[in-house]
């Protein structure tokens, strides 16, 4: 592949997204493709130093527009960093979250306004969206439970959030799965991983034939 194709993976707290994109890409892989996984905020020394600001429980006081410039800004630093350069040399990007998880959770849940956040983002990413975005779409009960299994996971700031918070992010992303339809597909992830990861996998060749 001459150029590379940057697709996300986006959708609420204990959707699984990590899981099946590691699924995919190690599909990919098999077939021949360069891969690169990632993942926002981080991917990089200093968006992942921001990321530790940003989900550090102690940091309670933060206020939402900060929480928001944070994100934008190790935004930037990964995309020009990593993405950029890997898109470049005819790397797949598997990018676990993107701009949309702003406006669903800062733009929607935070009450900042998603024009608002679209806005900050687009300077940070100068018109550089995805060719692909898939949603794991899951109710917020069932996203918390599965993470309130993993005992050995991190708690973050956000996990310290009310259910209500989490309710209207997904309500964010639905707005946002009706506005760019073209871009984003969604996939019910209240199904079994191996039925979740059988459906973005045939998504993701779609894609890669129709860019191909």
């Amino acid at each position: 592949m001459k150029n590379g194709i940057f697709i996300t993976v986006e959708g609420p707290e204990g959707a699984g997204k990590t899981t099946v994109i590691s699924m995919v890409a190690d599909g990919l892989r098999k077939s021949g493709y360069k891969v690169l996984e990632t993942r926002e905020p981080g991917g990089i020394e200093i968006a992942e130093q921001i990321r530790n600001v940003i989900l550090d429980k102690k940091n309670t006081a933060m206020d939402s527009r900060t929480e928001a410039l944070l994100y934008a800004a190790a935004r930037r630093q990964h995309l020009i960093e990593k993405v950029k350069p890997a898109l470049d040399d005819g790397y797949i990007i598997l990018c676990d979250r993107f701009i949309d998880s702003s406006l669903a959770y800062q733009g929607y849940a935070r009450g900042l306004g998603m024009d608002e956040v679209y806005s900050i983002n687009q300077f940070a990413i100068e018109g550089m969206m995805p060719k692909l975005t898939i949603y794991f779409d899951i109710e917020p009960e069932i996203g918390l439970q599965r993470i309130n299994k993993h005992k050995d996971r991190e708690v973050n700031r956000l996990d310290l959030e009310t259910l209500e918070f989490h309710r209207k992010v997904r309500e964010g992303y639905i707005l946002l799965l009706e506005k760019y339809s073209d871009r984003i597909h969604k996939i019910d992830a209240s199904q079994t991983i191996e039925d979740v990861f059988k459906q973005a996998e045939k998504i993701v060749k779609e894609t890669l034939i129709v860019n191909n």
